[in-house]
């Protein structure tokens, strides 16, 4: 098989990221192989990769579709400051989109753009809606904000100093309340109802 065999017939499978091994099903050639012909097809424009083993077929695609690309066969949803700036409650655009997983965290960069994705336990593993016809995850604003709130106690420093927020007159803070009492270890609960709280006495409400 050539490189333009390869490209047209990659063209016409019908989902933009794929990972190395499921191109090599799709074309019916070894990994190997398929890992030479993505890489000539990077060089050429045609794909881009998106992460180790990770590439996205074609020409474009959201951003926020991305997270859950890299981080499959585990879920992700955008969240933290790109979710907050989505719902309006920052006015900061993030220059990195950010999202929450059940993979472990890590950072990717590509030709696309920078992404963060950040580790929860299945259990605060929720709290998120699907975009439209794109089915992209994306946190409520509710989670978002509580999200942020709860990594802001880990080694990251993405999460040391939240920007004004200013919270939509739809932000249910009981729904914030609720969403803090699943969080399965009770001294972060505490920890986190506590900043939630502390925030409520300064944030503006719509």
């Amino acid at each position: 098989m050539n490189l333009l065999q390869a490209d047209t017939k990659l063209s016409k499978f019908g989902y933009p990221c794929m990972a190395t091994r499921d191109v090599a099903a799709f074309l019916d050639i070894s990994t190997v192989y398929a890992s030479n012909i993505l890489s000539r097809l990077e060089q050429a424009g045609r794909v881009i990769r998106l992460g180790r083993g990770r590439w996205l077929i074609g020409a474009s695609i959201d951003p926020f579709a991305i997270p859950e690309a890299l981080t499959n066969p585990s879920p992700a949803y955008i969240s933290l400051q790109s979710a907050l700036y989505h719902h309006g409650i920052v006015s900061q655009i993030p220059a990195v989109v950010y999202a929450v997983s059940l993979a472990r965290t890590k950072r990717y960069k590509n030709r696309i753009g920078e992404f963060s994705i950040h580790h929860v336990a299945p259990e605060f593993f929720f709290g998120f809606e699907l975009l439209g016809k794109s089915m992209i995850k994306m946190a409520t604003p509710e989670k978002a904000l509580i999200d942020y709130l709860y990594l802001s106690l880990g080694r990251s420093r993405s999460f040391r100093s939240l920007p004004e927020v200013e919270l939509p007159s739809s932000f249910s803070r009981r729904k914030a309340r609720e969403i803090i009492e699943e969080i399965p270890s009770r001294p972060r609960r505490a920890a986190v109802m506590r900043r939630f709280e502390e925030l409520m006495k300064i944030v503006i409400q719509a």
